[in-house]
């Protein structure tokens, strides 16, 4: 049995491994540290720093998850099969259902924010 150091080892390698090696891993973490620097310029309060964190968060865990389940689904078989394309097609539409709202949330808490700051 591993202990809980071991198991946040091998959660920390799998994140590390995502971010380094995934496209859209480096994609996201580019967004991400932009939105977060934007957080910064217009001074989110720390209700809208907690749902803009949780959307980061969501957004890039389900990428995560899609990219492991792709991973298996290649390992399963890698001739074309019916139900294999369903599991990636919903895996891919969890992530893609999570960064529409994300984006719209985004939205909502920024665009009052940089319509003061331009005000300025």
């Amino acid at each position: 049995m591993h202990t809980f150091i071991e198991n946040v080892g091998f959660a920390s390698a799998g994140i590390k491994y995502f971010f380094k090696n995934e496209r859209h891993g480096k994609i996201q973490l580019v967004i991400a540290l932009l939105v977060i620097s934007l957080g910064f310029i217009v001074q989110l309060s720390a209700v809208e720093w907690c749902i803009i964190l949780s959307c980061i968060s969501l957004v890039i865990a389900l990428e995560m998850v899609n990219t492991s389940l792709e991973r298996v689904c290649a390992m399963l078989s890698e001739a074309y099969h019916p139900i294999i394309k369903i599991i990636k097609d919903v895996a891919a539409g969890a992530v893609l259902w999570s960064a529409i709202f994300s984006t719209i949330i985004g939205c909502i808490i920024f665009i009052p924010h940089l319509t003061n700051l331009i005000g300025k």
